[in-house]
């Protein structure tokens, strides 16, 4: 009795230990599926809302309808010094694997993704911390200098690989250097509310979902987290093509069911007028024009840090 109380006292204590002590950080792995995530969407950043926030990229989120886009956004960092790892997608056993992103003294492996706004694929190159106040590199980020001022300019490299998944098959072919390796023991810290909140809302938006908008969501990115309809929101390059090719497809059926009951209501008149002098109206045909999105092609990650264009 007095060892089984003993050794219940041993594990309470180990217990309280690991509670105690900071763990190292833990590379969350959620949901795995065997059909890879569409090429990232083409967009342009929205205005920084004010001193603080960073920039967290878009990225395709998988649910029970399939992938969906959650916007790109500013966000505040939970404490001074930290940086975002974006996550990212990457092929392994017969899947594809979704590694979530996390925050960090250093912005840790992303699999090589060029998410862009200065998150090339590796490290990021749109601010960093100087003290306690972040400095915005206006070369990739968009900031309104009248209200920010603690900004620089340093040129990087254009990349304009979309690719959105690493390894297999057309993936992005990088593995993580010995630095990047080295970040991923830091210690982290997970997604904030306010970027947890703004997943869930854009999950439960059906025009996000990749099969309702083609891979062109029609609001790429926010000027806050959540905030889908505000002035700040942007559209994905290809999204207004999209929306008028909806809209020119519903014309098109409109004029053909109109075409339908007036050539429907001519024969009619036709037959009841036989001996009356006949008249023939032909309506125009309504047309119908589609524009496919051009598709990326396969290269190795660069330090690439402009925005999307």
């Amino acid at each position: 009795m007095r060892a089984l109380r003993f050794l219940g006292l041993v594990l309470i204590a180990f217990g309280v230990l690991a509670l105690a002590s900071p763990a190292p950080a833990q590379i969350a792995v959620g949901i795995s599926v065997h059909v890879g995530p569409p090429a990232l969407p083409v967009y342009t950043q929205p205005m920084c809302p004010g001193v603080g926030y960073l920039w967290t990229p878009g990225y395709w989120a998988y649910g029970d309808a399939g992938y969906y886009w959650v916007p790109g956004t500013w966000v505040l960092a939970p404490r001074p010094g930290l940086l975002w790892t974006p996550g990212y997608w990457g092929w392994g056993g017969g899947v594809y694997a979704w590694h979530a992103g996390y925050w960090g003294p250093h912005v840790g492996f992303y699999g090589g993704i060029n998410y862009g706004f200065g998150f090339g694929g590796v490290g990021f190159a749109g601010g960093e911390w100087r003290g306690g106040a972040f400095f915005y590199n206006r070369s990739v980020a968009n900031v309104n200098v009248t209200v920010i001022h603690n900004t620089f300019n340093r040129t990087v490299v254009v990349n304009n690989v979309h690719t959105s998944f690493n390894g297999g098959e057309g993936g992005v072919n990088y593995h993580a250097s010995a630095e990047e390796e080295r970040y991923s023991h830091e210690e982290h810290v997970e997604a904030t509310h306010e970027q947890t909140e703004h997943e869930q809302a854009a999950s439960r938006d059906p025009s996000f979902r990749a099969s309702e908008n083609h891979g062109h969501p029609a609001v790429a990115a926010t000027g806050r987290p959540g905030d889908f309809h505000g002035k700040d929101a942007v559209a994905s390059h290809g999204a207004e093509h999209t929306a008028s090719s909806h809209e020119s497809h519903a014309e098109a059926s409109h004029e053909s069911h109109a075409t339908a009951s007036h050539e429907s209501h001519a024969t009619a008149s036709n037959k009841e007028a036989h001996s009356e002098n006949k008249s023939e109206a032909k309506p125009a045909k309504a047309s119908h024009s589609e524009s496919k999105p051009k598709s990326s092609n396969k290269s190795k990650p660069k330090e690439d840090n402009k925005p999307h264009k």
